[in-house]
């Protein structure tokens, strides 16, 4: 019998000294962070380029020279110059690549096909530019680049700019006046696409076009076709736009008219 009561009372400190759930635990529901089975989640499968601080970055797999040069607010020209590479389709994972021009290097101008003969200009005419550049500096007068519903927002990493509805066909115009730096297939999942240059360090981004209508180093007007709607690389057609300011993509709804 004091074997049986030995036996008992070590069961009972047992169970003691497993912690019971609190009243307010019981209340709550209290639920593990992760459910039993279902993975945490992951960060996006595809890479995220992120710009240099020290004006270098390192090709990893899925670059290109295209798509490095655009997270990064140049030309690609540019980029492939500052390292000396004949062919801008040949890069390697783990290259070093200079992003920012190097100490000291001279930056040529490029005349843009269809630009008018640049003349000297009087005292008037120089005050006018500057204060015309003073107020460009702060923003741009941007316009809608397709007719058509927003069907995707701005959301980074996964999306850096916005969708806009459309048909096959359906004209894209240049949102502001600028160059022509880009037009191709080469940064992928935006399919044939077309990059702009404009004043103040804006570059806008026309991605899975039909077709391309201009060429690079074209100068653009405000409101000029550039291109058609299209399904290149994308499983509806429609106008995917981005808004970049130097290295940073923007979010586009905060410079297009509301209507």
């Amino acid at each position: 019998m004091r074997a049986v009561l030995v036996v008992l009372a070590a069961l009972a400190l047992a169970a003691c000294a497993v912690r019971q759930p609190s009243s307010s635990e019981r209340k709550a529901g209290a639920r593990p962070a992760t459910p039993p089975g279902r993975p945490a989640a992951s960060a996006a499968a595809r890479p995220v380029i992120q710009p240099s601080s020290d004006g270098t970055y390192t090709v990893k797999k899925g670059d290109t020279l295209y798509s490095i040069a655009l997270e990064h607010g140049a030309d690609y020209r540019e980029v492939a110059a500052w390292n000396g590479l004949t062919d801008p389709t040949k890069i390697d994972v783990g290259q070093r690549l200079r992003v920012r021009p190097p100490a000291g290097a001279t930056v040529v101008a490029v005349k843009p096909v269809g630009a008018p003969e640049a003349r000297p200009l009087g005292p008037e005419a120089r005050t006018g530019e500057a204060k015309a550049a003073a107020k460009v500096a702060d923003s741009i007068d941007f316009i809608w680049p397709a007719k058509g519903k927003v069907i995707a927002g701005f959301a980074e990493p996964r999306s850096k700019g916005i969708d806009i509805d459309g048909k096959l066909g359906d004209p894209v115009v240049a949102a502001a006046a600028g160059r022509v730096t880009y037009i191709g297939s080469g940064i992928p999942g935006l399919g044939k696409l077309v990059v702009i240059k404009h004043d103040a360090g804006f570059i806008t981004v026309y991605a899975h076009n039909k077709q391309i209508l201009v060429k690079e180093q074209q100068a653009v007007a405000r409101g000029q076709k550039i291109a058609e709607i299209g399904a290149t690389d994308s499983d509806r057609p429609k106008l995917h736009f981005q808004i970049r300011k130097g290295a940073s993509a923007v979010d586009p709804m905060r410079y297009l008219p509301s209507s």
